[in-house]
């Protein structure tokens, strides 16, 4: 079900963000629900949950946790990534997917990016291959599908795990299959501004139950029992057999989850007509560029990113930016590129020149506003802002 059309008032515009998650009484009907029942967590709602979702995307197994994060650190725990262990990382994505190995004690290797999508490219990761490498993880940036097929094959050459960070990318797909489907295991998030949202959590998809069980326990302290199964067969006894955390998702937010999914598909396909009309109109500007999409990939449109042509526009991208958010458009910027924060530069001695492409790319990246609810009016209003800025700003 497609959110009503927000109604057009008279006067000053607020802020149009650049994500706005949708939450309908429905949602809420099924959240009360379970705040009524008598599991709150660690329940049977979750397990529902899991199932749906390793069903929507055709995996065998469905591990429900707290955040994206912890289902990025679940995966490195199982695959067994520890201190010694490289992982490949994509330059640019959330510091949240090279964190996930530095929780592990292991090293991040950054890999550059293809400069027209923003998404690995497979060639930089045989570059960065070691006898330490351990395992690639590639970003699903946007909402567009990585090149699994070519990434696949690497991962195979060299005996590889193969994880998706399909934070942006729950309901994409390739001819391959859905994302969830086409890596060892894939990590989703379902933070409040992701295509679903259970508030805060994630969820790890993939097809090997040893995995699947490991990071259940991981999720719950390393536990060999959750309460739930104590319960169910009537024992108090459980055996603490990893180091885990508390990182489980409960039934209340499964049950807001399990709403969101069922209108996942009418959300996409919002998403997918704001697209075509920010292409169209974006096609006759010098300055803007979005991004290339694969012609045989379904992309879910988390974000809609445009690069600004530095040779044809006299503006920076800061004055853009400020330009946009005084006319009531709330630009994002997505990413600056991980091995260039502090931390990493400390850390690793990572920083400039290491991956180019992806930081040439930050310097004139935008994410403009798309969320299902927005009114034509809403896509009219970021069209003429953009149109406006870029006009008034070109050489």
């Amino acid at each position: 079900m497609l959110p009503a059309p927000r109604r057009e008032t008279p006067g000053p515009k607020p802020m149009l963000p650049y994500g706005r998650r949708t939450v309908t009484d429905d949602d809420i009907r099924l959240v009360v629900e379970v705040l009524q029942s008598d599991w709150r967590t660690a329940g049977p709602t979750v397990e529902r949950f899991e199932r749906a979702v390793a069903d929507y995307v055709g995996a065998a197994h469905a591990v429900a946790v707290s955040s994206g994060t912890a289902a990025l650190h679940a995966a490195m725990f199982a695959l067994g990534i520890g201190p010694g262990d490289e992982v490949i990382v994509p330059a640019m994505t959330f510091a949240a997917t090279a964190n996930s190995v530095v929780y592990q004690r292991a090293t991040p290797v950054f890999a550059d990016v293809d400069p027209d999508s923003l998404l690995l490219d497979p060639a930089e990761v045989e570059r960065r291959i070691t006898p330490r490498t351990r395992a690639i993880v590639a970003v699903d940036f946007a909402g567009q599908p990585c090149d699994y097929r070519a990434l696949r094959a690497v991962a195979e050459e060299h005996q590889l795990a193969l994880v998706a960070d399909a934070s942006h990318a729950m309901g994409a797909g390739t001819p391959e299959g859905k994302v969830g489907s086409l890596a060892d295991l894939t990590a989703f998030s379902l933070h409040s501004d992701h295509p679903i949202t259970t508030g805060e959590g994630g969820m790890i998809t993939g097809n090997d139950g040893t995995l699947a069980e490991l990071m259940r326990r991981f999720r719950n302290h390393g536990f060999s029992r959750d309460h739930r199964e104590r319960s169910l067969v009537g024992s108090w006894y459980y055996e603490m057999t990893d180091l885990g955390y508390n990182y489980r998702l409960s039934d209340v937010q499964c049950a807001l989850g399990m709403s969101q999914l069922a209108k996942l598909e009418g959300w996409l396909e919002r998403r997918r007509e704001i697209a075509r009309r920010y292409d169209e109109a974006f096609e006759g500007l010098a300055a803007v560029r979005p991004l290339m999409v694969r012609r045989d990939v379904t992309h879910a449109w988390h974000l809609y990113v445009v690069r600004l042509d530095r040779e044809v526009l006299a503006l920076g991208r800061t004055a853009v930016f400020d330009a946009l958010r005084a006319k009531g458009i709330g630009a994002g910027v997505h990413y600056i590129p991980v091995h260039l924060h502090p931390f990493y530069r400390e850390r690793f001695g990572t920083g400039p020149g290491l991956c180019p492409k992806a930081e040439a790319a930050y310097e004139g990246i935008l994410s403009l506003p798309i969320f299902p609810a927005m009114s034509d009016a809403d896509v009219g209003r970021v069209i003429a802002a953009v149109e406006s800025v870029v006009t008034k700003g070109t050489r």
